[in-house]
């Protein structure tokens, strides 16, 4: 009977195991759907991100301005005697390559990086299409790459990824170091959400329907864009918290204005290792 007894608890005790074995299994599977399915969802969210920003970078009126007011601002650091091709460039943040691929039709080498590599797919598709050669683009988070901290670049540039992202004031830290002594930063970034509804009646009601309906062109794609991105926090910043955090990460800041879409984005332009830390706020 004792010998009886030990063996059942065998059986018993290798089927437990068993199922713990099975469980376990089964568990990891459900992992691995699950980790591919929301790996899909993030390539077709950031695809047709990718798609809509081209659509609304070309068309919509506001953006045309604030690509135009960023290329300015990186030229004007730049002396005529400077060869662009010389001038290196960081885009932090780069998305689909819109604002790297702009700087690098005006002849400035560009380094495009993003943490999103299906938005990094898209910008080389672009790139190869427009024969860019003096333009790249890198699928990197830069907050852990040190690699960009050297200081090799004269500029840098950040459009409008602040906000959303999970650490703003690290990204302006690694901002800093990636930049020469002397090298100039331009960063546009919200100052508060744009709600749809509220946004389309104000324009309707202060410009007319034809105005609120151009206005879906880039209000309508962005709410859908605010619904589904992950919830990271969101860092809208005012005139003086924007200039107090890219102080503290070591810019000083030589302006400071109101951009986009009724201004409610601030574009700044700081340098690094510069004499004065003063900022000029245009209203």
């Amino acid at each position: 009977m004792a010998g009886s007894g030990s063996s059942l608890e065998r059986v018993f005790g290798a089927r437990y195991h068993e199922a713990i074995w099975e469980r376990d299994l089964t568990e990891a599977r459900v992992r691995s759907i699950l980790d591919i399915a929301r790996w899909g969802l993030d390539h077709v969210l950031s695809v047709g991100y990718g798609v809509v920003y081209d659509y609304i970078f070309e068309g919509f009126a506001p953006y045309r301005d604030l690509r135009l007011q960023v290329l300015r601002q990186v030229e004007a650091a730049v002396p005529a005697s400077v060869n662009r091709r010389d001038v290196r460039i960081l885009d932090l943040g780069c998305g689909p390559g819109n604002f790297s691929l702009l700087l690098g039709e005006a002849g400035f080498s560009v380094l495009g990086v993003d943490p999103y590599g299906a938005l990094i797919d898209l910008a080389r598709e672009k790139r190869q299409a427009r024969g860019l050669p003096h333009v790249a683009f890198q699928h990197a988070d830069v907050i852990s790459e040190r690699a960009f901290g050297n200081g090799g670049f004269d500029q840098v540039i950040n459009v409008h990824s602040l906000y959303v992202h999970p650490a703003p004031t690290r990204l302006l830290r690694r901002a800093y170091e990636a930049l020469k002594p002397g090298g100039h930063g331009v960063f546009v970034n919200f100052t508060r959400r744009v709600r749809f509804w509220a946004t389309v009646r104000e324009i309707r009601h202060r410009d007319g329907l034809r105005a609120a309906l151009r206005c879906l062109r880039w209000v309508l794609p962005n709410a859908i864009f605010e619904a589904t991105r992950p919830p990271v926090g969101s860092h809208y910043w005012q005139e003086d918290e924007f200039a107090a955090h890219l102080r503290e990460a070591g810019f000083t800041v030589l302006e400071m204005r109101r951009t986009f879409f009724d201004g409610v984005s601030l574009l700044a332009w700081v340098r690094k290792d510069a004499e004065k830390n003063e900022v000029s706020v245009v209203r």
